[in-house]
């Protein structure tokens, strides 16, 4: 099968809106101050898609952890987007705790973030470390918490390819 065919069944077979765990990992942000997380869960449901969770934690391995599992083992969720913690200062923990949990990668999602970025920021892209996989039928996704980046990664990825994501990690379970 094509991908213009799976995309036909994906968005036949996943009728009902996907539901997300969003989680922002910063040391110094708020649900005040949280501009990325709030620009992602506005594009989230402007597209009719439903937030679960929206929680903030600390750069701490074992709180990006207990989310994780949290959401994962939540039948409600069906996908996973972390913001923050995915550059290169020793704080930065997020994808090294997340990537544990993957079953199988989505290099490609990464690849193609660091691409667009590229086109965007230049040479600074390469310090990105956005990534994505499965774990246990659910879509995992971390991407930087610059609002921009959040921006590129919904709108130019994620939102036009969340479906099609779902319904292959779906049919994969049956």
């Amino acid at each position: 099968m094509g991908h213009e065919e799976h995309l036909k069944y994906a968005s036949k077979e996943v009728k009902r809106a996907v539901n997300f765990a969003v989680l922002t990992v910063s040391d110094t942000r708020t649900k005040d101050t949280d501009e990325s997380g709030k620009i992602l869960c506005e594009i989230l449901k402007s597209n009719e898609y439903n937030v679960v969770y929206y929680e903030i934690v600390k750069d701490d391995e074992n709180e990006i952890r207990n989310f994780i599992n949290k959401a994962i083992s939540d039948e409600n969720v069906d996908a996973v987007i972390t913001n923050g913690g995915t550059g290169i200062s020793k704080r930065d923990v997020t994808i090294e705790t997340v990537k544990v949990f993957f079953e199988k990668t989505l290099d490609g999602f990464g690849e193609i973030f660091r691409y667009l970025s590229y086109a965007e920021i230049g040479s600074r892209a390469i310090m990105s470390r956005a990534t994505a996989g499965v774990c246990k039928g659910k879509v995992i996704i971390s991407i930087p918490g610059s609002p921009n980046a959040v921006k590129l990664a919904m709108n130019k990825i994620i939102i036009p390819e969340i479906s099609h994501i779902i319904w292959e990690i779906k049919r994969q379970i049956k």
